[in-house]
């Protein structure tokens, strides 16, 4: 029957050697990544944590892999659970904008401001711009229905959106 001779990392003393050796590095790698102190001190620790509570698994000699590795993976899911805080805030945030009284005036306000344009449009250009913008209809679907050249609808939409941007500035 073979013994395992190697030592085991799990031994207080061994562990703390490793410690030694590791940590400065391990920080400095880790520091290079995210540019916080603090976060680089954090994820240093807490892979230092997953070695301890993994230590009966980790052979000596890849030690130092499972740091990196394990410090690295810590890094990106931190990344990955502020990205998902920042959007879930920015829909809060958005969210709130929009049931701002004031933000609601101004939507309703500027509709009906672009309404009034629209309805100032020569019919021709009014039904393009209602069949590109509304029924969201390519300009070769309105031409097809129109029975009209495509190059007819490009102009009559550029037209349109001439005299929109005339009629009201923040169209």
């Amino acid at each position: 029957m073979k013994t395992d001779k190697r030592v085991s990392i799990c031994n207080d003393q061994y562990f703390d050697r490793v410690y030694q050796e590791q940590v400065d590095s391990l920080y400095r790698f880790i520091y290079y990544k995210c540019g916080s102190k603090s976060q680089a001190e954090d994820i240093v620790q807490e892979a230092f944590l997953k070695l301890w509570e993994n230590c009966a698994k980790v052979a000596v000699e890849k030690v130092s892999g499972f740091l990196f590795t394990t410090s690295k993976n810590i890094f990106i899911n931190k990344i990955n659970r502020q990205k998902v805080e920042m959007r879930f805030e920015s829909q809060i945030m958005q969210k709130a904008e929009k049931e701002n009284p004031e933000y609601i005036f101004q939507q309703k306000e500027f509709e009906k401001q672009l309404h009034q344009a629209i309805s100032q449009l020569p019919e021709h250009q009014r039904i393009v711009f209602l069949m590109n913008r509304i029924d969201q209809l390519k300009y070769r679907e309105i031409a097809e229905k129109l029975e009209i050249s495509q190059k007819a609808v490009e102009k009559r939409m550029h037209n349109a959106l001439l005299t929109l941007r005339k009629l009201h500035k923040k169209i």
